[in-house]
């Protein structure tokens, strides 16, 4: 009865550990940031704190490189992204009726009919355009929530990130203060299984998104494609997305290739033989070597993971899908053992579930 006790104990965690999340994911995103950002960046404070920084200027020095880095990176690519979105705008009406002509001249006289009697007025198209963005911009300028969130966002989110650096080792104490003695070598030897599935993920997914989202945008502005650097950032952020992230890059991407070369095939093939490259440089070479099998899990259940927690958490839940999924990948393997050496499978009182 000990072993069923356990196991429903540790179910029920799971589940209040769940609901809690639920119910708190809209406040959720500057801390769930500055706990990745944090255990991303504590390994470099470790290394000062081991040359004899003390523990608070390590965090503090790391801290605000990082964020002075990201800022820099973002001043600097902000405005080429509101350029190059500017560009788009304007180029939009004679896009449209390039792309009319070009529909009336490929399709046969039947059906080019309707296309020619149709009346499109790009003017209009970008009116609405503007017209609709203006409104949703204003509302959110408006909205106190939207703003709060905003502003919340990047003052709580960096100084939360120097807390956990400050006090990461205070804190692993603690939880490991709160184990059950009994269980305690079991579930420390879990959180090591869990801790270098994490750091592989995390740090080498990272490196994945950064890389590609390089290639991606000097590759793409390299054959001429339009808004490079937006479809290259876009595609690389979202690579760590399993399987879906690679198909709303490529067809980002594509579709940008198409629009502008419409009558140059050898081009959109170009366009086409990158992303064939990208793909194949990051499944085969970048992933295995920085991620390498720290996810350990079949394509089917990270596809589910991201729909299931993206539905639940939304943006939130999207982010920590894979990760959240690869430690509950662990647990199960773990518990999975746990089963075939406890008495519950073997018939015998000799192996306990959590105890060994």
């Amino acid at each position: 009865m000990t072993i069923y006790w356990k196991v429903f104990a540790w179910a029920g965690l799971a589940a209040l550990a769940g609901v809690l999340l639920w119910l708190l994911s809209p406040m959720l995103l500057p801390f769930v940031f500055a706990m990745v950002l944090a255990y991303f960046l504590d390994p470099i404070v470790r290394k000062l704190v081991s040359r004899g920084m003390p523990r608070v200027w390590a965090a503090l020095l790391v801290a605000f490189v990082s964020f002075g880095t990201l800022i820099a990176i973002v001043g600097t690519l902000v405005p080429l992204a509101v350029s190059q979105a500017s560009e788009l705008i304007e180029t939009l009406p004679g896009s449209l009726e390039e792309a009319q002509s070009q529909v009336e001249e490929v399709l046969p006289d039947e059906l080019s009919e309707p296309v020619q009697d149709a009346e499109i007025e790009p003017e209009g198209v970008v009116d609405w355009l503007r017209d609709s963005f203006a409104s949703q911009a204003g509302m959110l300028a408006q909205g106190v929530s939207g703003v709060i969130s905003f502003v919340l966002f990047w003052v709580v989110m960096p100084v939360v990130t120097i807390y956990l650096l400050i006090d990461f080792p205070k804190l692993i104490r603690s939880v490991d203060n709160l184990l059950p003695r009994p269980s305690a070598p079991t579930l420390r030897k879990l959180a090591k299984d869990i801790d270098t599935t994490l750091s592989g993920y995390i740090r080498g997914q990272s490196l994945v998104c950064v890389i590609l989202m390089g290639y991606y945008s000097v590759a793409l502005t390299l054959v001429g494609l339009p808004f490079a650097l937006i479809v290259g950032i876009v595609t690389g952020a979202v690579s760590f997305i399993p399987y879906i992230g690679m198909f709303i890059g490529t067809s980002l991407g594509m579709g940008a290739a198409i629009w502008q070369f419409w009558d140059e095939p050898i081009w959109i093939a170009a366009v086409g033989a990158i992303y064939a490259v990208g793909l194949f440089v990051e499944s085969e070479i970048m992933v295995p070597r920085l991620v390498g099998s720290a996810v350990n899990l079949h394509p089917v259940w990270m596809i589910f993971a991201v729909m299931a927690f993206g539905t639940l958490f939304g943006f939130v839940g999207a982010i920590i899908a894979v990760p959240m999924a690869a430690v509950t990948g662990v647990v199960v393997r773990f518990l999975v053992d746990r089963y075939y050496r406890s008495s519950l499978y073997t018939g015998t009182d000799e192996n306990r579930l959590l105890d060994r």
